[in-house]
């Protein structure tokens, strides 16, 4: 694949992902957004564009100074976009949405613990939840950064979720294993608080998941 098939290809799996944000329910109008490495910099979905509208030609493509280059402005979220993945070299794609019980446990202010073996494909017994800060602002950006170290995903107060991959069907399975989980640790308080696995318990998952399918971070 040439350098111009590969962008075409990038640009159409940000839009297609998009597309499957909606129509698999883990987000809702434009509030998510998504992008991809590629170059210098990373492609992301432009804002507020309709997603069933969107072009190759419409995602835009941001240099790590936050330069912007195409027809709209990009995603009012890149900060975190471009800060994860400046930080994080593993990192090679991005999903960031407002899916239900992600959001309702964020209002909340709840980090989700350990309820069950596959909270660690994130990396460790919790997914965190930073504080609020506004949307787009370099303060939620540092607060997401906090909230992923060493883990690839988090909740964001009173706002949503993010998960980060070694490309972008990894992240996007990662951020449906997380509102799995949001969903199921919804349900268990609904019963009370819930028993948890230890830190060993996951410490010894994530070691057995070496070499298992998607959770390997080297995927290209």
């Amino acid at each position: 694949m040439n350098s111009s098939d590969e962008e075409l290809s990038k640009r159409q799996a940000i839009i297609d992902h998009c597309l499957k944000m909606n129509s698999t329910g883990l987000n809702q109008g434009t509030s998510g957004n998504i992008s991809i490495r590629h170059k210098d910099g990373l492609l992301i979905s432009p804002s507020s564009r309709p997603y069933a509208s969107l072009k190759p030609e419409d995602i835009m493509f941001l240099e790590m100074d936050g330069t912007a280059h195409g027809p709209w402005a990009p995603s009012s979220e890149w900060r975190f976009h471009r800060d994860i993945m400046a930080s994080r070299s593993e990192t090679n794609a991005i999903v960031h949405a407002h899916p239900n019980y992600c959001t309702t446990l964020a209002i909340m202010g709840r980090e989700i613990p350990a309820i069950h073996y596959m909270i660690a494909i994130f990396g460790g017994p919790t997914i965190r939840c930073g504080p609020y800060a506004i949307y787009g602002s370099e303060e939620l950006s540092k607060h997401a950064l906090a909230a992923m170290e060493d883990r690839k995903a988090c909740l964001l107060a009173h706002h949503g979720m993010i998960a980060a991959g070694a490309n972008i069907e990894q992240a996007f399975w990662l951020a449906e294993e997380l509102e799995t989980l949001a969903k199921q640790y919804h349900g268990c308080l609904q019963l009370g608080d819930p028993p948890l696995l230890s830190d060993q318990q996951i410490a010894d998952v994530i070691e057995k998941f070496k070499g298992y399918g998607m959770t390997e971070t080297e995927q290209e």
